[in-house]
């Protein structure tokens, strides 16, 4: 197994964000139309937030009353982007470890985590699905 693998190379580069003034409504359209579970939140080029897939269903009643459909839709238009997400996420830089990586997913709540050049700006995503594959693929 490669011990001194840089998150780089396991990383998606070409990250979706969102803005922190978009609609929950458009999030969570993002989600599906994507088929991803974690969105990094923009204040312009600043990371200011994540978002997850779980964060939005929290919100939704569906799964627990029939036809509450448009309470769901209700909720989303009630709240914001930045109620919603966790502000100011850990990162990690790109020329970090995969092994790091593992250890914040092992300690934390985190499955996802911003990757951040010297620059401290976004140059992509790693996910604990991510890590799991990699290990995966050493085996």
């Amino acid at each position: 197994m490669k011990k001194r693998e840089p998150i780089s190379s396991i990383m998606t580069s070409s990250v979706i964000t969102i803005n922190l003034n978009d609609h929950l409504r458009d999030v969570k359209k993002k989600f599906s139309k994507e088929n991803i579970r974690h969105l990094p939140v923009m204040n312009g080029d600043e990371l200011v937030g994540m978002i997850s897939k779980n964060d939005i269903m929290r919100l939704s009643f569906g799964s627990i009353f029939d036809n509450q459909e448009n309470a769901d839709e209700a909720v989303l238009d009630m709240l914001s982007v930045d109620q919603v997400m966790t502000h100011n996420p850990k990162s990690i830089a790109e020329d970090a470890l995969i092994r790091d990586a593992a250890e914040i997913f092992v300690s934390s709540h985190f499955h996802s985590l911003p990757v951040v050049n010297a620059e401290g700006k976004i140059a992509g995503i790693v996910t604990s699905t991510d890590v799991i594959r990699y290990l995966l693929e050493q085996m």
